[in-house]
């Protein structure tokens, strides 16, 4: 991982533990999948970018902001045709809050999700 991202960090009589916004922003992305209705992670412009996933750009499509030991993770979702678009942002926020914080031990302030579009069946 790069020196420029932002690390959060806990002390125990051990030492320290750092973890990573990109490591976050995985969690985040792990717990999206199994979202019934997520039609894919997009880019914040609007673009899908789950065809283009992979170790060097998987977490375009999620922001991970850590201020005073406070998590904010911002993601820009598409939503599946016919899935009432509340309940699966609803859903998203659950499983990326629940999924960060039994993972890390840390507190999740907000998950903000930013619909971008709607995805439709291709096999039609």
């Amino acid at each position: 991982m790069s020196d420029n991202k932002e690390y959060i960090t806990s002390l125990d009589g051990s030492g320290s533990i750092n973890i990573s916004e990109d490591v976050i922003a995985i969690i985040a992305l792990e717990s999206m999948s199994g979202v019934q209705g997520i039609g894919g992670i997009s880019s914040a412009h609007g673009k899908d970018i789950s065809e283009l996933l992979s170790r060097k750009n998987a977490t375009k499509g999620v922001k991970v902001k850590i201020e005073d030991s406070s998590i904010t993770i911002d993601t820009h979702v598409m939503v599946k045709y016919g899935n009432a678009v509340n309940e699966v942002a609803k859903r998203i926020q659950k499983e990326v809050a629940d999924a960060v914080e039994s993972m890390t031990g840390l507190s999740v302030s907000a998950v903000n999700i930013h619909v971008t579009g709607v995805s439709f069946d291709k096999e039609k």
